[in-house]
């Protein structure tokens, strides 16, 4: 991305155009709709642009960080508010979007037993799997060493094989092949 002197309007429309898709995407998954998931990203940007400077160069990770640092002052604002739909019900109750990996049978169960881990638990594993980090992207996003996100992660999975042992075996018949009685 160059020295800072060089971040001017077409530096960060250039940026925004590359990345503006990934951080709405980031929010469609943490969030109940898709109008919060662009205001999200618009203040991502918003911070990106006053804070030029210090985007590095592999620009998405840190872009992450201030998408999830948002979300989190916003969850906390929210904390008072007993009316809210959390996060991780919301995460359930949203319809999938449209990749393919949200449309394979068994996603409702991932997300089920996703939900019963604490929130750091889940952001592991969604910044792994969903926004596709390496282990040292997902650690500067959490602001936190490679060694210690590796542990989180380890520790994380072994949680959510838990949690999804814990869970009812679903039928695995296909949908087409229900009984009335099923449905």
């Amino acid at each position: 991305m160059g020295p800072p002197e060089e971040r001017d309007e077409g530096w960060f429309t250039s940026l925004y155009a590359a990345e503006y898709a990934h951080i709405v995407r980031y929010g469609l998954r943490r969030l109940a709709d898709s109008d919060a998931s662009a205001e999200l990203a618009q203040e991502v940007f918003v911070v990106a642009w006053r804070r030029r400077g210090e985007v590095p160069d592999r620009s998405l990770p840190w872009l992450y960080g201030v998408a999830r640092r948002l979300l989190a002052n916003q969850w906390r604002s929210r904390r008072a508010a007993p009316d809210l739909l959390p996060i991780a019900h919301g995460d359930l109750t949203r319809v999938a979007d449209t990749s393919g990996a949200d449309r394979t049978v068994g996603v409702a169960d991932v997300r089920a037993a996703l939900a019963t881990l604490n929130d750091l638990d889940q952001e592991i594993l969604r910044l792994i799997g969903w926004e596709e980090l390496t282990v040292a992207e997902a650690a500067r996003v959490l602001g936190c060493s490679r060694a210690t996100a590796a542990v989180r992660l380890h520790r994380a999975r072994r949680r959510l094989a838990d949690a999804m042992s814990e869970r009812p075996v679903r039928s695995r018949r296909p949908l087409l092949a229900a009984t009335r009685k099923d449905l």
